[in-house]
Parts: structure tokens; sequence; C-alpha cells
């Protein structure tokens, strides 16, 4: 029994090395802080040095199980670490497995009140199903540019 513990154990665990997913959640607290790192790097950096920067998959604002992203108002991905095939593309009629345009609830979030959580549902980074999230979305102050990072449930 202690050797099939031991054997379930290493393939959990490479499973999540392999796929780069971490074993670790991150926290709401943490999204809140790195959007906001991430606005600041906008404001002080300019926006082109945030994109190279958020598109980074080992970058600083991708930790254990999250990441942050970059959008502007009108709803085009400027910049994503684990999806780079979105980069470039307008989201805003994109729709969760459950059919929730949650692209425009982002969007909607940044707005007005300027920060907020929306729930939706989203692969895990390296699995395809996805999984309910909800995700912190803060408008970069005097910009057209919202950043979100989000915690699966």
């Amino acid at each position: 029994m202690k050797r099939l513990s031991v054997v379930l154990l290493a393939v959990v665990l490479g499973v999540f090395l392999a796929t780069g997913v971490s074993a670790e959640s991150g926290t709401k607290e943490e999204c809140v802080a790195k959007n906001k790192e991430a606005a600041q790097m906008i404001t002080d950096q300019g926006i082109e040095a945030a994109k190279a920067e958020i598109n980074k998959k080992d970058g600083k604002f991708v930790w254990k199980d999250t990441y942050v992203f970059l959008m502007d108002m009108d709803g085009n991905m400027l910049a994503h670490p684990m999806k780079a095939s979105l980069i470039g593309k307008n989201m805003l009629e994109t729709p969760d497995k459950a059919g929730k345009m949650f692209f425009k609830d982002f969007v909607a979030v940044a707005k007005d009140p300027g920060e907020g959580w929306v729930d939706y549902m989203w692969p895990k980074p390296g699995m395809d199903e996805p999984q309910p999230k909800t995700t912190h979305i803060y408008r970069v102050p005097g910009t057209d540019f919202l950043v979100g990072a989000g915690v699966y449930k």
C-alpha cells in the first residue's frame, strides 16, 4: 500500500511538472496585488514594456497556478502569458462553456466601478476542460487598459 501511495504521488507530481501547472493555488489577495503591480508598470514604464513582461510565461506576472493578462477597453487581448493565440484578438463575443460573455463583463467592470470580480469557466493552464474561475479586473488609472488575474474555485 505504501509503495502504491508513493507511485501515485510521483505520477501526480509528474503531471504537474510536465504541464507546467503548479500544485499550489494563487489567492484573491495575490491577484489584486499583481494586477495593481502590472498597472503601475504600465504607468511607469509604458504599455510596450508591460506587454513584454506580461507575455512571459516565466515572468513576474505568472505565479502558482495563475497569471495576469492585459486587454484594452474595446475587448482586444494585448498580452496573455498562457495563450499567445489570443493576443491581438477581440474577445468580446467569446463565451465560456456555459455561454456567458464574460469578456464583456470584464470591460463593464473596468468601466464602472473600475475594479471587481467576474465569475466564469476557463481552463487551468496546461488543461483543456474549463473550470470555475473568478477573476479580479482592474482598470489601469487614466488609461483605456485593464488587467486581470484570477483564481480557480
